[in-house]
């Protein structure tokens, strides 16, 4: 098909709860390995896994995800979304299945790289299969209802992790998503038609090769910048340098095509640029604090998963009210003045980590969790909406990956980075509790606070233990309050992207409708 096509209304609805099936999937996927990261670093329940390998478990399938995106958009364009979506969830299923049954840290990696490339195979075709499906002010409704499947995978993911590691063995959390994927390829072999592009584009093999390799190095610099005692060793600037510059190669080939898959013209446009850099920043936020506040809420309070589970539903709560929320709001005010002061709620729940003690109510955090969910839904929603109306239909596939590519982007430097500080503040605080400790013991202790816990435990030193929830959270202080200005930065980019320009002086060409809705 090569035009949007007019489908009954009771279909379009049929096609919308497959695709939120769809993305519903991802999410819950996301927040279930949140949940098990605690399981998965215990040396007898779990992997025994170190920080660095439990962020290239979720580094890994981002890094999959961010980079192979805007190539699964012009396979989509070119042979039909349908077809790439269908593909994209038999191979979430089957890596899945490979990471559930994986035998040690090194194939639980591989296996989450793999979940990434299904996952890029299935969110970019999600957003052209919705955008072909829906025109005018509908468009927008369905991207904002759609956007609550976040909220719902938010919400569900944590408890359903929680009480299948209550019961079962980690990887069991792994298994729930084969079910998810078979409901939802049984929606789309009946409902959805293949829409493509009318203008198929060539495969772009030296993009994704610069672009994975490029963010590739880049984790790997960040990342091991955790684990060494100076930055300035080859082993953790070099891989930096070679990032960066493979990315800067990757933006120049792009450039010089004719028709890329990843189109960086479109980033120069101030409105769609700024407006992505503005949810890469958040993404790159809410990554970081979503892995401190699992091992915050199940190692440092001592929660069990199912706890975690629920102490997390107020963040998803949130987000699944703040998406609607959000675009009704925008259709009343416009999109600047909604996005802008949310975005910078966000950043301050955020910096408030800063104020969580071992101690804290826990209320108190429910309310935070409550608030933060609510306006990061508020950004999401409405924000990715305004993004996805700037995009010709007939580049819906690659236009919206490189939308989502720029939020996986943020997703992925920001596990490195938020990894990283947190590593090298809570080694330096936990050393002078180690003086009187055996050697073998302070090695372990300095890796991570979940194995200097077990180290105490193994030797009857709950001095040591507590030493080590300290050093955390002073650790996690720190880290919140860097993650709050990078969130920052965001919403100061946005108040850029969404000034309003000034008055044409010719005649104003005719808008979409679903454009005026979320227009700034």
């Amino acid at each position: 098909m090569t035009t949007s096509p007019t489908l009954p209304k009771s279909r379009q609805q049929l096609i919308l709860a497959v695709l939120m099936l769809c993305s519903l999937l991802i999410w819950l996927d996301n927040t279930v390995l949140s949940t098990a990261l605690e399981t998965l670093a215990d040396p007898v329940r779990g992997l025994d896994a170190g920080p660095a390998e439990l962020q290239w478990a979720t580094g890994s399938y981002t890094l999959a995800f961010a980079t192979l995106m805007f190539t699964a958009g012009a396979l989509g364009d070119r042979f039909g979304h349908r077809t790439v979506l269908a593909t994209g969830l038999v191979v979430f299923a089957g890596s899945s299945v490979w990471a559930a049954y994986a035998g040690d840290a090194g194939q639980l990696i591989a296996a989450r790289a793999a979940m990434g490339v299904g996952s890029a195979l299935i969110m970019p075709a999600n957003m052209a299969i919705l955008m072909w499906t829906f025109t005018g002010p509908a468009r927008a409704t369905a991207i904002a209802i759609s956007s609550t499947s976040a909220g719902v995978g938010m919400a569900v993911g944590p408890v359903l992790a929680g009480l299948l590691l209550d019961h079962f063995w980690w990887g069991s959390v792994f298994l729930v998503n084969v079910p998810v994927v078979a409901l939802a390829l049984a929606g789309i072999a009946m409902l959805v038609p293949n829409f493509r592009s009318p203008v198929p584009r060539p495969m772009d093999p030296a993009g994704m090769l610069l672009s994975i390799s490029g963010l590739a190095a880049l984790a790997y610099g960040l990342i091991r910048a955790g684990q060494v005692t100076a930055w300035s060793r080859t082993e953790v600037w070099a891989p930096i340098a070679v990032g960066l510059v493979l990315l800067a190669a990757f933006v120049l080939v792009e450039l010089r095509i004719k028709m890329p898959s990843f189109d960086p013209r479109l980033l120069a446009q101030r409105a769609f640029g700024g407006g992505n850099a503005a949810l890469g920043l958040l993404l790159f936020a809410i990554a970081a604090v979503t892995f401190y506040n699992a091992f915050y809420l199940q190692g440092a309070r001592g929660l069990s998963p199912m706890e975690a589970g629920l102490a997390g539903l107020p963040t998803a709560l949130g987000a699944i009210l703040g998406a609607p929320l959000g675009a009704r709001l925008v259709r009343r005010w416009s999109l600047r003045p909604v996005a802008v002061p949310a975005l910078t709620v966000a950043a301050l729940t955020m910096g408030a980590y800063a104020l969580l003690g071992l101690h804290t109510p826990l209320l108190r955090i429910e309310i935070l969790l409550l608030v933060q969910g609510l306006s990061i839904g508020m950004v999401l929603g409405p924000v990715t909406a305004a993004l996805i109306g700037f995009l010709p239909l007939e580049r819906a596939g690659a236009g919206s990956a490189v939308t989502n590519t720029v939020r996986q982007t943020g997703s992925v430097i920001g596990l490195a980075v938020g990894g990283t500080i947190m590593s090298i503040v809570y080694r330096r605080a936990i050393e002078p509790s180690l003086s009187d400790v055996p050697g073998p013991v302070q090695d372990r202790a300095r890796v991570s606070a979940e194995q200097a816990r077990h180290a105490a435990t193994a030797i009857h030193r709950p001095a040591l233990a507590r030493a080590a929830d300290d050093a955390f959270v002073h650790a996690m202080h720190v880290g919140a309050v860097w993650i709050m200005l990078i969130a920052l930065c965001g919403a100061a980019v946005l108040v850029i992207a969404l000034r309003p320009a000034g008055r044409p002086t010719g005649p104003v060409p005719e808008r979409d409708r679903d454009q005026e809705a979320v227009a700034p």
